[in-house]
């Protein structure tokens, strides 16, 4: 099989999180019969009940490969044109998938055993797969993530701080609003509040930025408002210490900000002849916490068309990236 038909199947596989049973089978068969034929090993390793890693490795690793198999919603099957391959998930990630399969597989023809293959649930929602590879105590030197990074390597990616911000008020008719208290009211003037925090920025990775993403209250439009909730996510170019205070004193006396999420921002190695860049996203990288080697992060596409209706990932990407897989491994096993 192919990488263009590789992924082209692992597409056609719905993996939208937490729905990553079928896919990680699909792999694991897949990888257990290259493992026949190259005196490998395979393995499932449970996250939650139905959902699992799969691991393939041969010697003991000294390079991981490692992405997510799981995809946001909604699914759609896969096509292709001459240029594209389309579908959900076809740069995010189940091209890299494709890309990391065969990179792997010629490694091992030519001898090198000495690389492993880690795909994990639960990216797109929480890394849960990643937080459970990190109890692993096997690991490796190098763990090469694959995200979609337009075939360069990134040196350094935003960390993620989310929180639900959540305002409490009491109810009153409309026509008397003085015998209530407005939790709309209290979460507007937080999030004004938010909105003028001085965020940190990075020589390397550019301006840390604020999205409010959702906003929710009320019960009716004759009804002075009880409850109020948003939502709030901040890419961090920093560890997020300076930014979670600032959003403690920000919405004290109004609100409670519940924090969800903390990831802080990564920074990582070159390999000498790559292109390389910088990316705003966030990896599952922070959570695997260094127990899987040092990060490096590549893959073929664009994030730019990720989480889209248009989500495709170019051919000649996919068929680069199992060559520059390759590089990068050969010149991480000559440390």
């Amino acid at each position: 099989m192919n990488v263009f038909e590789l992924t082209r199947a692992l597409i056609d596989i719905d993996s939208v999180t937490p729905n990553e049973q079928l896919v990680g089978l699909y792999l694991a068969d897949y990888l257990s019969r290259l493992a026949k034929r190259t005196d490998g090993r395979v393995e499932t390793i449970e996250v939650e009940p139905k959902r699992f890693n799969v691991l393939a490795y041969w010697d003991a690793p000294v390079v991981t490969f490692s992405t997510h198999m799981d995809t946001v919603p909604p699914f759609f099957g896969s096509r292709e044109d001459d240029e594209f391959i389309w579908g959900r998930g076809a740069c995010d990630t189940k091209g890299i998938i494709a890309s990391m399969i065969l990179a792997v597989e010629g490694l091992v023809a030519q001898g090198e055993r000495r690389v492993a293959l880690l795909f994990v649930v639960g990216e797109e929602r929480n890394s849960a797969g990643a937080r459970a590879a990190s109890k692993d105590l096997r690991g490796s030197k190098f763990l090469v993530n694959g995200e979609p990074t337009e075939g360069k390597l990134v040196l350094g990616s935003k960390g993620a701080l989310r929180y639900e911000i959540i305002a409490t008020g009491k109810t009153a008719h409309s026509a008397y609003p003085e015998l209530g208290e407005s939790a709309i009211e209290k979460l507007l003037d937080a999030l004004e509040r938010l909105r003028k925090i001085a965020l940190p920025g990075n020589p390397v990775l550019g301006a840390s930025t604020m999205n409010i993403g959702t906003i929710q209250g009320g019960r009716a439009p004759n009804v002075i408002p009880d409850h109020a909730r948003a939502e709030v996510f901040i890419r961090l170019v920093d560890d997020g210490y300076t930014t979670r205070k600032a959003v403690a004193k920000a919405v004290e006396g109004l609100a409670e900000a519940r924090e969800v999420l903390c990831i802080p921002a990564v920074h990582m190695e070159a390999i000498d002849g790559l292109e390389t860049s910088v990316v705003a996203f966030t990896t599952d990288i922070p959570e695997f916490k260094g127990a899987w080697g040092r990060p490096l992060l590549y893959g073929p596409g664009s994030i730019h068309y990720a989480h889209t209706s248009e989500e495709r990932v170019p051919k000649p990407e996919l068929t680069d990236a199992i060559q520059v897989y390759q590089r990068i491994a050969r010149q991480l096993l000559k440390q």
